[in-house]
């Protein structure tokens, strides 16, 4: 009853104490297919199940590079993703340009958060629909962050968005503790094992994953289909041992 009446803007709360609009954004968020972020002392890595959104469509992509030392995966509208990720690597290139070094993590993280708390503080705007996992290494080190549509961020030593990302979230809990002295790798296995879990009943391949990847002295890249296939396979493998065992 209430949600007609309460749901058409982002300055009126419903009588629960609730803007809907930052709810319903939310929601487009959890509905985005599973995305997975982890960190270790040296690397980050990002990872995204990629959808098909018809049988004559290619895969939308969901990770994206930011700059050499930053990259994104998304979960939600991708439409929003773009707009934002072209701030971010606006804001990259000014930086660097102005002070000849790369822009501090958390200070864009800031920025991108107060640009979403604007879109929740005027009648005619709404939030955006999209959250991200932004990996990066800077003079501080690695990091992962999380942004919300609500304008909060957060930042992790791994993480997970999207549906069905409790698995995903289920596997990192288990496992994060060993994932700071971790190689390579050994990040990357463990990210594809946590995709794996939230894919459920997608096999995954290497049409409908992608992981970009970003250490330290190695710029931000994505994984190529060869990679990608090799990995799925000897992830594959390993369950099947496990089984037999």
């Amino acid at each position: 009853m209430f949600s007609a009446a309460y749901s058409t803007n982002c300055t009126t709360f419903d009588p629960k104490g609730k803007i809907l609009q930052i709810d319903y954004a939310k929601e487009a968020v959890k509905q985005g297919s599973v995305s997975v972020g982890l960190k270790s002392s040296t690397h980050v890595v990002l990872l995204g199940l990629k959808k098909s959104p018809h049988d004559l469509a290619i895969h939308q992509e969901k990770v994206f590079e930011i700059d050499d030392h930053m990259g994104i995966v998304i979960s939600g509208m991708t439409a929003d993703a773009r707009f934002l990720r072209k701030y971010m690597m606006n804001a990259c290139l000014n930086y660097e340009y102005v002070y000849g070094s790369k822009h501090p993590t958390e200070r864009l993280i800031a920025a991108i958060a107060k640009k979403s708390q604007v879109k929740t503080a005027h009648p005619s705007k709404r939030p955006f629909g999209v959250g991200l996992l932004v990996g990066s290494i800077d003079a501080a080190g690695t990091h992962l962050f999380e942004t919300c549509p609500s304008g909060n961020y957060f930042e992790y030593y791994s993480m997970a968005i999207g549906d069905r990302c409790q698995s995903a979230k289920t596997y990192l809990e288990k496992n994060f503790e060993g994932f700071s002295g971790s190689t390579r790798d050994q990040l990357i296995a463990h990210g594809v094992q946590a995709l794996k879990a939230s894919a459920q009943d997608t096999d995954l391949t290497e049409h409908n994953c992608s992981i970009g990847v970003l250490g330290k002295g190695e710029p931000f890249r994505m994984l190529n289909k060869d990679e990608l296939k090799a990995l799925v396979a000897a992830v594959g493998g390993e369950e099947e041992k496990m089984q037999i065992d």
